[in-house]
């Protein structure tokens, strides 16, 4: 570098996001979209699903073992998904360097199902401490628009902080505890968060939002990744597991996470079996898969 000038030009090569949408992020508590996948690759990726789908003979959301919960411990396509640049250097533009893949589910919606999601914030039942550090990348694998039942936000709602859940039972509600906050939502303001395959979101960990059935005619299939620093704990008797994606855990509040080496292979297997028991049991779910229908 020969000034400082040619320093600052080197850092803004080197981040995603411009500081109006850090700025947007930190206002509304969301940003979408957002560039990551090119269209060949988000098919690439649909079909490594569906291929393993075609081999279990049922949809991921209905087999036994939680498939649906940190499927990247079991599949290595979905290992280096969590790990793609665009998503890891927009991520860090906004929580730092030193990153965590903390949990990961896929939300898969079948056409004419009734699935859905109800009024709730990620961060309910996650146990992290500061909590407010928490991001989610949600990255469409298919489109996600309003017919398909993408997901909505109410922007600005993270800044009403952690809010009361009650539980709902309802076997298509796709959360595993059916929380739902407790307060009424302006219709009027919630914003679709509409994706084409390939892109992705980011929202708060405090940000309400939720999704209704999908009454489109191809799956709607979405990954959401949480990440968190590597400085944030999970306050609670129970040590859990988490996958380092980008720079250096100085901290070891949590176990690491192997990356599979092979396609729901044994080790692997195994890996997720102790992963989801640790992180379910955390926080009390009953629930472990969608009842078959």
């Amino acid at each position: 570098m020969n000034s400082l000038h040619d320093y600052y030009a080197a850092m803004e090569l080197a981040r995603a996001l411009s500081d109006e949408q850090v700025a947007r992020y930190h206002e509304e508590g969301f940003l979408c979209p957002l560039p990551a996948l090119s269209p060949a690759e988000a098919r690439d990726c649909r079909a490594r699903l569906e291929a393993f789908e075609a081999s279990q003979g049922r949809p991921l959301g209905r087999l036994p073992g939680q498939l649906r919960a940190k499927t990247h411990l079991l599949f290595p396509w979905l290992d280096r998904l969590v790990r793609h640049p665009a998503v890891l250097t927009a991520v860090e533009d906004l929580i730092g360097p030193d990153l965590l893949v903390y949990h990961l589910t896929m939300w898969i919606k079948e056409p004419g199902d009734d699935a859905f999601v109800s009024w709730h914030q990620d961060g309910t039942y996650f146990g992290l401490d500061p909590a407010d550090q928490h991001v989610t990348a949600w990255v469409a694998l298919t489109d996600s628009l309003p017919e398909m039942g993408c997901v909505t936000v109410l922007p600005g709602s993270h800044r009403l902080g952690q809010l009361r859940h009650s539980t709902h039972r309802d076997a298509a509600n796709l959360l595993s505890n059916g929380q739902e906050a407790e307060i009424d939502v302006d219709v009027a303001r919630v914003v679709p968060l509409a994706l084409r395959a390939g892109e992705f979101s980011l929202h708060h960990t405090h940000l309400l939002h939720s999704s209704a059935p999908n009454h489109g005619r191809d799956r709607r299939i979405g990954v959401g990744i949480s990440y968190i620093p590597t400085r944030v704990r999970h306050v609670g008797p129970r040590r859990l597991t988490a996958s380092l994606v980008r720079g250096q855990d100085r901290h070891g509040h949590f176990d690491p996470e192997p990356r599979p080496r092979a396609d729901f292979d044994v080790e692997a297997h195994a890996a997720h079996a102790d992963a989801c028991a640790r992180f379910f049991g955390s926080h009390g779910s009953v629930r472990t898969e969608v009842a078959e229908a």
